[in-house]
């Protein structure tokens, strides 16, 4: 057994600690408490979203997208033959993330951003990718911040309404909605022509969540929904809260914005997997498992794009990691536990997403699967991620847990999928 393996199976940091049937029980039970109003770590938001609903023909919405680091907005319209065309797309830096703003501040960089869009319609498709209470209107009202935005007043506002009002727009039509819902109803409408049996929209980018359809009668918290009926149930699955994390989990997490919150993303989100993989590195050089630990001690805070370069390419190992290695070894050894907490990534990501798959009680045919649009550069970009995740997937789905799934990328899915919610709803 290597020295980095002792290493972190001394710390239960090995996918081999992760229990994966146990935690898909686990987070089903959170799933149930959720839709019941029972304490729950899982929110399981109420989006008043369907996601069947008539598509209307050149009928122009604004597009918003804000996003974990990037703020854009589109003309979205589909043309004569039902064929989604997006016009002027324009990208912008996510406000909040360098510098703390005040709503005033906040809310007015947003207008800024839209000002050239104005005129373009007067339904707005808002795909706000935080964790947000939607209301039957569809307009939204934020619950905390996640991936580290700094703009505490905003907290507790209907965005929607603040939006407009800063824009000068306040009779506009808007719909609110998180980023995996938009990312569900673009995958549906990208892949129309072929029948799946449901829809589940999974990002994992700088952070992670997960959406899904749900019948109303499950959804005993909301009173006055029609029974017959279902609509797309945010999960905010980044905050479940019972994850077998470790003690250098929460070493890590404490050194973010919000301890405590949204503890599941923090173990292998793109906001953060780069600052655990940190948090664990400078913890096996203090264990004595390097070579040389001197150069560990004032290792600044590596980003996930830092380390999946290093394990993407290890000879570039003194670019990435300067002044680090001084001994060979000590690469080698540093690579094996990324690769390590990587794996384990891709089994958390796994349990969850199995979870979603058994709680729709769906896809048990070859002929009718699950469609899993899925976005995120961590989830398409991370060394091995895809294939690992892809492995632990199918062995649990299998036996008396047989599901049948496929994975859609979409182009501005976010974009998209908000254009398609303000059209058809």
């Amino acid at each position: 057994m290597t020295k980095a393996t002792n290493f972190l199976r001394s710390h239960k940091m090995t996918a081999d600690d992760i229990n994966i049937k146990e935690m898909v029980s686990t987070f089903l039970s959170e799933m149930e408490n959720g839709l019941a109003g029972k304490e729950s770590s899982l929110l399981m938001l109420p989006t008043y979203i369907e996601a069947d609903g008539e598509v209307k023909a050149n009928e122009p919405v604004i597009a918003i997208d804000a996003g974990g680091t990037n703020f854009r907005a589109a003309k979205v319209y589909f043309d004569e033959n039902l064929k989604l065309v997006t016009e002027n797309i324009q990208k912008a830096k996510m406000p909040g993330i360098d510098v703390e703003l005040s709503k005033e501040e906040f809310f007015s960089t947003f207008a800024d951003y839209l000002k050239d869009y104005k005129s373009v319609s007067e339904k707005v498709g808002f795909c706000f990718s935080y964790s947000a209470e939607i209301f039957p209107n569809k307009d939204g009202k934020l619950i905390e911040w996640s991936k580290e935005v700094k703009a505490p007043e905003v907290i507790g506002t209907m965005i929607g309404e603040e939006l407009l009002a800063a824009m000068g727009t306040p009779e506009k039509q808007l719909v609110l909605m998180n980023d995996t819902v938009s990312t569900l109803l673009a995958g549906k409408a990208a892949r129309a022509v072929k029948a799946y049996d449901t829809y589940i929209g999974f990002i994992l980018g700088t952070g992670t969540n997960t959406s899904y359809i749900e019948a109303n009668k499950n959804i005993t918290k909301t009173a006055d929904l029609d029974m017959e009926d279902s609509q797309i149930i945010n999960i905010e699955s980044g905050a479940f809260g019972k994850a077998p994390r470790t003690d250098i989990d929460v070493a890590f997490d404490n050194t973010t914005k919000n301890p405590g919150r949204y503890a599941f993303e923090k173990m292998f989100s793109g906001g953060y997997l780069g600052g655990l993989c940190t948090t664990a590195l400078k913890t096996a050089a203090a264990e004595g498992v390097f070579d040389d630990a001197s150069a560990f001690v004032n290792l600044e805070e590596l980003s996930t794009e830092d380390v999946n370069k290093y394990v993407h390419g290890i000879e570039d190992a003194k670019s990435i990691l300067p002044g680090v290695f001084t001994h060979e070894s000590d690469k080698l050894v540093a690579a094996e536990i990324i690769d390590g907490l990587i794996e384990r990534a891709a089994k958390l990501v796994a349990a969850n997403i199995a979870a979603v798959i058994l709680k729709t009680g769906k896809a048990k045919s070859h002929e009718k699967p699950v469609l899993m649009t899925i976005e995120g550069t961590t989830f398409y970009k991370l060394h091995g991620f895809r294939t690992m995740f892809e492995k632990f997937l199918q062995d649990f789905l299998s036996g008396e847990n047989k599901r049948y799934y496929e994975i859609v990328e979409v182009e501005n899915s976010s974009l998209l999928g908000a254009a398609i919610a303000a059209i058809v709803n």
